[in-house]
């Protein structure tokens, strides 16, 4: 396309790519919270000795929101600057997941608590990956 009807095409695009999204974001921090809640009724306490700090349920679901929306600001990055957005899009949040996964592990806290906080990471991305991923492969494919 070129001319105007890249632009309207792009910019639906984009709206798309807000909404599912915002969609995915919503879903994220529900399913996270809720195994948070879980994994603290059966015994992980989310205390980190480095500062001693409990980490509460709201923390969880605020993290899991502030880090899904950045993971959508790639994708939109990646929908308007590249050739394949799908395809990068999906090896940048491997990538910064598997990154992710580093915190937890030296920590200090105990056991229970880096597993959970590591499922969490990849349950979050288990959510958020598919969808822009899907979302951007609908729109350039």
């Amino acid at each position: 396309m070129t001319g105007a009807g890249s632009v309207a095409g792009r910019t639906g695009h984009a709206r798309r790519l807000a909404v599912t999204g915002l969609v995915a974001t919503i879903a994220a921090m529900a399913v996270t919270t809720a195994a948070a809640a879980l994994a603290r009724a059966a015994g992980a306490d989310f205390e980190v000795p480095d500062g001693g700090e409990t980490i509460p349920l709201g923390g969880v679901t605020v993290v899991t929101g502030f880090f899904s929306f950045v993971g959508v600001g790639i994708a939109a990055a990646l929908l308007r600057w590249s050739a394949r957005p799908a395809a990068r899009f999906t090896w940048t949040a491997v990538t910064l997941t598997a990154v992710s996964l580093i915190p937890p592990v030296v920590s200090g806290a105990n056991t229970a608590t880096v597993a959970t906080l590591i499922g969490l990471h990849l349950v979050a991305a288990a959510v958020m990956i598919p969808a822009l991923a899907r979302s951007l492969r609908a729109r350039t494919g």
